[in-house]
């Protein structure tokens, strides 16, 4: 069975930096496109960031491009979402997913979702 726990979330300022971490275990997601979503109070689950395994290349939501930085560790099977200059409204829960296609990761279009860590920015 494939986990997927997120972790690394916390309390934080505004203006601040977090960096999130999600190992992969049950399976190898090396071939994958890797991502990172969030869910904030009151809303629909969001696209963040994704990377790509062949090439690495990545993509991110204008929300949060030029704050934010997806990584990933194949040998670890781990994604990395660093996240700098924090705002009050990156708060939420945030999940990291994947699947083969770019399109299916930037869609949200996944079944089964793990474990998510809550980010909280204070103002």
């Amino acid at each position: 069975q494939v986990q997927l726990v997120a972790s690394g979330g916390g309390l934080v300022q505004a203006g601040g930096s977090l960096q999130l971490s999600c190992p992969a275990s049950g399976r190898s997601f090396s071939s994958y496109t890797m991502g990172w979503f969030r869910q904030a109070p009151g809303k629909e689950r969001e696209f963040v960031a994704a990377i790509t395994w062949s090439s690495g290349n990545t993509y991110y939501a204008d929300s949060v491009k030029g704050r934010f930085t997806i990584s990933r560790d194949n040998a670890k099977n781990t994604v990395y979402l660093q996240m700098n200059s924090l705002k009050p409204e990156d708060t939420a829960v945030y999940y990291c997913n994947g699947a083969p296609r770019l399109s299916t990761v930037v869609a949200g279009n996944l079944k089964v979702w793990g474990q998510g860590t809550l980010v909280t920015v204070s103002s």
